[in-house]
């Protein structure tokens, strides 16, 4: 974002934990003054810092995130920002495939602008005109917001994949499967059909499974290799949230219950990859000719 913004806007940028030592930069009064605050952060301090600003927020300021995970309380960035800002401010989210390499490269970026307001997603198309990023208008809050948080959990299994040498065949086959799964939880969750057969969802989910560069797939590659170390990332707070907060009954999903038992297991992933294809081609078999 800083490297979008900093050409045409004045930006002032607070970090929570300063480096070298650096004397903090008084948080409220720089968001007193500001058209846009920008949260480039996890969602989960969303509640807390959105809270802590409102007083200070004038009425015109859009509050925009672009955070991929769900709080400890399993609320989304867009959802924390809404209950903290309760009307004082409006909240909004940007979701879509926005690998920074690429973009401080000039490569093109596109993005769902989400809000309740269309107003505001004009106001934040303005604010990166003439940048590579694209932005398109929904008012499918709910439905981008999960899209783009489910979508870290399922590209774990495309690295995984990829590990075992599974081939382009299966790298399909995981891809349909994931979004149909995907289209489900989000419908059950309040948002629309569709939605994650957009930007937010299949859009973003091909740049993170695919790209050499991206966390989750990486991610997915070492649980193949029977990593030892701890497995962290924002699709594995989503996944863990999901379980404790019973957010949504996960029993329909298959895939997303694959990826629980090899995060749970991660020594015996391999093991799970391959006994989901073999269940997959069992139940083939009892399908219509």
């Amino acid at each position: 974002m800083e490297y979008l913004l900093r050409p045409r806007h004045a930006l002032l940028i607070w970090e929570r934990r300063p480096q070298g030592g650096a004397r903090p930069m008084d948080l409220e009064a720089a968001a007193a003054q500001s058209d846009f605050v920008l949260f480039c952060l996890p969602a989960g301090p969303h509640f807390e810092l959105a809270a802590r600003l409102r007083p200070a927020l004038r009425e015109s300021c859009v509050c925009l995130s672009i955070a991929k995970g769900v709080d400890d309380e399993g609320r989304t960035a867009a959802q924390a920002l809404t209950q903290a800002l309760a009307g004082r401010a409006s909240g909004a989210v940007l979701y879509g495939p926005m690998i920074a390499e690429e973009i401080r490269a000039g490569k093109p970026a596109f993005a769902q602008c989400g809000a309740a307001r269309r107003d505001d997603c004009v106001r934040a198309r303005a604010l990166f005109r003439d940048t590579p990023l694209t932005l398109d208008y929904t008012a499918d809050v709910t439905g981008i917001s999960w899209s783009a948080v489910l979508k870290n959990v399922y590209a774990i299994l495309f690295g995984a994949a990829d590990e075992l040498g599974l081939g382009d065949n299966m790298r399909g086959y995981l891809a349909v499967a994931a979004l149909q799964e995907i289209d489900r939880i989000v419908r059950g969750l309040g948002g629309a059909a569709g939605t994650p057969y957009h930007l937010a969802g299949l859009g973003d989910l091909i740049t993170t499974a695919t790209s050499a560069g991206s966390h989750h797939h990486e991610l997915g590659r070492r649980l193949a290799r029977g990593a030892e170390e701890a497995p962290r990332g924002e699709g594995v707070h989503t996944l863990a949230t999901v379980r404790a907060r019973r957010l949504f009954d996960t029993g329909p999903y298959p895939l997303f219950n694959l990826i629980g038992r090899m995060l749970d297991e991660p020594r015996a992933a391999a093991a799970a990859m391959r006994g989901f294809l073999d269940r997959v081609r069992e139940q083939a078999d009892r399908g219509p000719a």
